[in-house]
Protein backbone atom coordinates (compact mmCIF):
# COMPACT_ATOMS: atom_id res chain seq x y z
CA UNK A 1 0.00 0.00 0.00
CA UNK A 2 1.60 3.21 -0.54
CA UNK A 3 1.68 5.96 1.52
CA UNK A 4 1.75 9.44 0.49
CA UNK A 5 4.00 11.88 2.70
CA UNK A 6 4.36 15.13 1.07
CA UNK A 7 1.76 17.71 -0.17
CA UNK A 8 3.46 20.40 -3.17
CA UNK A 9 2.03 23.50 -3.87
CA UNK A 10 3.90 25.29 -6.59
CA UNK A 11 4.62 28.90 -5.82
CA UNK A 12 6.19 32.00 -7.35
CA UNK A 13 8.62 32.83 -4.41
CA UNK A 14 9.06 30.04 -1.91
CA UNK A 15 10.56 32.30 1.12
CA UNK A 16 7.90 34.57 0.71
CA UNK A 17 4.96 31.95 0.77
CA UNK A 18 6.79 30.34 3.48
CA UNK A 19 6.48 33.48 5.63
CA UNK A 20 3.15 33.38 5.12
CA UNK A 21 2.34 29.94 5.85
CA UNK A 22 4.79 30.46 9.02
CA UNK A 23 2.07 32.90 10.06
CA UNK A 24 -0.74 31.18 8.93
CA UNK A 25 -0.03 27.40 10.24
CA UNK A 26 2.25 28.61 13.16
CA UNK A 27 5.52 27.08 12.98
CA UNK A 28 8.87 27.30 11.35
CA UNK A 29 10.17 25.36 8.08
CA UNK A 30 12.48 22.47 8.63
CA UNK A 31 14.38 23.95 5.25
CA UNK A 32 14.26 26.42 3.12
CA UNK A 33 16.37 28.44 0.04
CA UNK A 34 15.43 30.35 -2.76
CA UNK A 35 13.80 27.50 -4.44
CA UNK A 36 11.88 25.15 -1.67
CA UNK A 37 10.64 25.62 1.26
CA UNK A 38 9.67 22.72 3.89
CA UNK A 39 7.28 22.24 6.68
CA UNK A 40 7.04 18.94 8.41
CA UNK A 41 4.80 17.80 11.19
CA UNK A 42 4.89 14.92 13.94
CA UNK A 43 2.59 13.15 12.39
CA UNK A 44 5.09 13.21 9.28
CA UNK A 45 2.81 15.39 6.73
CA UNK A 46 5.02 17.58 4.92
CA UNK A 47 4.32 20.95 3.43
CA UNK A 48 6.56 21.44 0.38
CA UNK A 49 6.53 25.03 -1.15
CA UNK A 50 8.52 24.48 -4.51
CA UNK A 51 9.03 27.59 -7.18
CA UNK A 52 7.11 27.04 -9.95
CA UNK A 53 9.71 27.63 -12.72
CA UNK A 54 12.22 25.33 -11.32
CA UNK A 55 9.53 21.96 -11.28
CA UNK A 56 10.50 19.66 -14.36
CA UNK A 57 8.68 18.62 -15.74
CA UNK A 58 7.17 21.87 -16.57
CA UNK A 59 4.28 22.75 -14.75
CA UNK A 60 1.25 23.40 -17.05
CA UNK A 61 -1.35 24.13 -14.43
CA UNK A 62 -1.89 27.48 -13.84
CA UNK A 63 -1.02 29.03 -10.64
CA UNK A 64 -3.32 28.40 -7.37
CA UNK A 65 -4.41 25.26 -8.85
CA UNK A 66 -3.89 23.33 -5.47
CA UNK A 67 -5.34 22.74 -1.78
CA UNK A 68 -4.42 22.19 1.33
CA UNK A 69 -7.09 20.98 3.74
CA UNK A 70 -7.07 21.06 7.44
CA UNK A 71 -9.70 19.48 9.53
CA UNK A 72 -11.24 20.47 12.49
CA UNK A 73 -13.16 19.69 14.92
CA UNK A 74 -16.30 21.68 15.25
CA UNK A 75 -18.35 24.50 13.25
CA UNK A 76 -17.29 26.65 16.60
CA UNK A 77 -13.55 26.26 15.31
CA UNK A 78 -14.17 27.22 11.66
CA UNK A 79 -15.92 30.22 12.79
CA UNK A 80 -13.18 31.36 14.86
CA UNK A 81 -10.51 30.39 12.37
CA UNK A 82 -12.46 32.77 9.89
CA UNK A 83 -12.20 35.37 12.38
CA UNK A 84 -8.69 34.86 12.61
CA UNK A 85 -7.62 34.88 8.87
CA UNK A 86 -10.03 37.57 8.39
CA UNK A 87 -7.93 39.72 10.94
CA UNK A 88 -4.39 38.35 9.47
CA UNK A 89 -6.16 40.12 6.17
CA UNK A 90 -5.91 36.68 4.19
CA UNK A 91 -8.48 36.71 0.67
CA UNK A 92 -11.79 34.73 1.76
CA UNK A 93 -13.08 32.93 -0.97
CA UNK A 94 -15.59 31.63 0.85
CA UNK A 95 -17.13 32.43 4.59
CA UNK A 96 -17.80 29.60 6.48
CA UNK A 97 -20.91 27.62 4.64
CA UNK A 98 -22.81 24.19 5.39
CA UNK A 99 -22.13 21.92 1.89
CA UNK A 100 -22.76 18.64 1.62
CA UNK A 101 -19.73 17.00 3.22
CA UNK A 102 -19.76 18.98 6.09
CA UNK A 103 -19.04 22.88 6.92
CA UNK A 104 -16.42 25.10 5.17
CA UNK A 105 -14.28 28.16 4.47
CA UNK A 106 -11.67 28.57 2.25
CA UNK A 107 -8.55 31.32 1.51
CA UNK A 108 -6.39 31.99 -0.48
CA UNK A 109 -2.62 31.62 -0.12
CA UNK A 110 -0.43 34.63 -2.07
CA UNK A 111 -0.58 32.34 -5.17
CA UNK A 112 -3.94 31.71 -5.11
CA UNK A 113 -3.37 28.10 -4.12
CA UNK A 114 -6.98 27.31 -1.88
CA UNK A 115 -6.87 26.49 2.13
CA UNK A 116 -10.05 24.61 2.93
CA UNK A 117 -10.54 24.29 6.68
CA UNK A 118 -13.37 22.06 7.51
CA UNK A 119 -15.37 20.29 10.03
CA UNK A 120 -17.16 16.89 8.84
CA UNK A 121 -20.59 16.33 9.04
CA UNK A 122 -22.13 13.33 8.75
Amino acid sequence: MLNPGIVMLYVADPIGSSRFYQQLLGRQPVEQSETFALFVWESGLKLGLWRQDQVAPVVTAPQGSGELGIPLDSRHEVDNLYQDWTNLGLEILQTPEAMDFGYTLVAADPDGNRIRAYHLEA
